[in-house]
């Protein structure tokens, strides 16, 4: 698919987009207090620590909310897709995005599992698909 590219050289997100291309999701977590990080960050909000680091996820998940898009509304996205935000079984404070083709029949807290889609320039991706698709 050639849509948008994110960017994957941003300090708080680069890990994140760098751990896709070895084929592993990771999330950010802070090592003083567990909390999970999300949007990632240096500094954890609830204890006020700077000792975060990268933790890999399972990534299994159970699907938490989607939209279908049905009309296209840029030409590298084309219709009907669907938007998906699914929690991760590991950390329940982690929510991700990911996309499905077409507009399929989904209920909620149904199981996903990762999967690595490769875009234009390299870019890796996290996406999702129903669990054992």
């Amino acid at each position: 698919m050639a849509g948008i590219l994110p960017n994957t050289n941003d300090r708080e997100t680069r890990g994140f987009f760098e751990a896709a291309a070895e084929g592993r999701l990771v999330y950010r977590a802070c090592d003083d207090c567990d909390h999970a990080l999300h949007p990632p960050t240096a500094h954890c909000p609830y204890c006020g620590g700077w000792n975060t680091a990268w933790r890999t996820s399972a990534g299994k998940g159970r699907l938490h909310a989607w939209t279908t898009i049905a009309h296209q509304i840029h030409p590298g996205y084309p219709a009907p897709f669907t938007l998906v935000v699914v929690e991760l079984e590991d950390t329940p404070d982690v929510r991700l995005m990911g996309r499905l083709d077409g507009a399929p029949d989904l209920t909620p807290g149904e199981p996903m599992d990762v999967w690595f889609e490769t875009l234009a320039d390299g870019v890796v991706l996290p996406q999702w698909r129903r669990a054992g698709a």
